[in-house]
């Protein structure tokens, strides 16, 4: 299987994590989407990472869809629950943590515009939401303990930001957040991953 990235993406990151984490061997071939990669562009048409070219040849995109299928065809333990309430609850900090990357997305985007273009409003906008996000996900009480897709999407949501965004407070207030992030960083599929 093939894995479109870039190391810096969370998103390819997180596949990156769960493919590591279920065993799952993907040849990792970083593109430039920006450059419009021919390769990426021929299996996704909207040319974003991550995109994985599954073991039947077809294209998947958008990273939760992607972590699904590696966690059901990889070993080990589901990081997403089959079915019931507990895969609500996993969703629902896998949802709260992507919402969260989105918004940082949006604002490095926003920041790689000349000056004179930027739009005050909309970061203030996408740094209030990030910040609101990640309340909730503190609130969702998480823990290295509870290790499945929402709280792995949590942990790369805090050192992505932490390393895009370092002028954005992301620890005061959230002692678990923090605790969860310096917990799952000394795993070894964090620490191949690392954001670059």
């Amino acid at each position: 299987m093939k894995l479109y990235i870039t190391t810096p993406s969370p998103f390819a990151r997180k596949v990156r994590i769960v493919a590591r984490e279920k065993g799952v061997a993907v040849e990792e071939i970083a593109v430039d989407p920006y450059g419009d990669a021919p390769e990426l562009a021929a299996a996704n048409p909207i040319v974003q990472v991550p995109t994985l070219i599954a073991r039947d040849g077809l294209p998947l995109t958008d990273s939760p869809v992607i972590c699904e299928y590696l966690d059901a065809v990889g070993s080990g333990p589901r990081l997403l629950p089959i079915d019931g309430e507990d895969r609500l609850r996993v969703r629902r900090i896998e949802t709260l943590a992507n919402g969260a990357l989105e918004m940082g997305v949006k604002w490095v985007l926003e920041k790689r515009r000349p000056e004179s273009e930027r739009s005050p409003s909309w970061i203030a906008r996408w740094s209030e939401n990030m910040a609101r996000s990640l309340d909730a996900l503190e609130a969702t009480d998480p823990s290295a303990d509870d290790w499945h897709i929402g709280t792995l999407t949590a942990g790369v949501a805090m050192t992505w930001m932490n390393f895009r965004h370092p002028e954005f407070d992301t620890a005061t207030g959230r002692p678990k957040l923090v605790a969860l992030q310096t917990a799952l960083e000394k795993r070894q599929s964090f620490i191949d991953t690392y954001p670059a």
